[in-house]
């Protein structure tokens, strides 16, 4: 059996499990937008695709890339209709002035090199090309009561969150560290998302915590077994509507 938890079994997880997040945040980026065409849109770090798929309702033709052969792999077979290569942001594999849009889902956060991959990104993007930034963190919130903030601070106390080497990024702090871009337009957003008690459990053992706990030796199945029987309770028999907090940013190029 393979590891769900090696590169290809976190890749799969990934594809199947997560919330469908990104087309509310590109429907978002539609209405910014007011209806520009865009011909060529790049998603930079696409992971698995999820933040690939919705690009193709606003966008003639989209690429996903990163770093990751393994993310490549599982988008390849996700989401048909797109491009998918492995590349870094420091070098994009594009030529100057060609795409019209670039989307950012969480991933300059882990850029090796931030400088130097938006570098990269003022000299792909065509004249009038837009960055689009964005991100959000777990789902942990109710829209009506704090019991699942209650049950996430008891998931995270015993799956606590490996040391990460991501930098916080956020609209204010994009406009101090993009320094070849402005920041046209930045916004936190608060999205619900419904989701049933099976849903929600599988989405959880995604999280990074689980995966680090697995590979420190805790069987995947206790895991399970425990969010099931502490997260059961808290969700009932119901769809339940799970509040999602993140921001969005469209940042330009200053052109000299």
């Amino acid at each position: 059996m393979a590891n769900p938890f090696g590169d290809l079994g976190l890749a799969a997880g990934y594809a199947a499990s997560r919330p469908a997040l990104h087309p509310l945040i590109v429907d978002r980026l539609r209405a910014w937008r007011e209806g520009s065409p865009v011909g060529l849109a790049v998603d930079v770090g696409c992971g698995a695709g999820l933040s690939s798929r919705p690009l193709t309702s606003l966008a003639s033709q989209v690429v996903g890339f990163d770093p990751a052969e393994s993310m490549v792999r599982v988008a390849r077979r996700t989401v048909p209709g797109v491009g998918f290569v492995a590349a870094a942001g420091e070098a994009m594999p594009f030529a100057d002035a060609s795409v019209d849009l670039l989307t950012a889902a969480g991933s300059l956060n882990y850029a090796s090199d931030l400088d130097a991959t938006l570098r990269e990104a003022a000299r792909v993007l065509a004249p009038g090309g837009v960055l689009a930034v964005y991100d959000f963190s777990p789902g942990r919130s109710f829209a009506d009561s704090d019991a699942l903030d209650r049950w996430f601070e008891a998931f995270l106390a015993r799956y606590p969150f490996p040391a990460s080497q991501a930098r916080p990024l956020s609209p204010a702090i994009l406009r101090d560290v993009a320094t070849g871009f402005t920041v046209e337009r930045g916004e936190p957003f608060e999205l619900p998302l419904p989701h049933a008690l099976d849903f929600h459990i599988a989405y959880m053992l995604t999280e990074t915590s689980v995966r680090d706990a697995v590979r420190r030796g805790t069987p995947l199945e206790d895991v399970r077994a425990w969010v099931t029987e502490t997260l059961t309770p808290v969700f009932g028999s119901t769809t339940r509507d799970v509040v999602f907090r993140g921001y969005l940013a469209t940042l330009i190029p200053r052109r000299h």
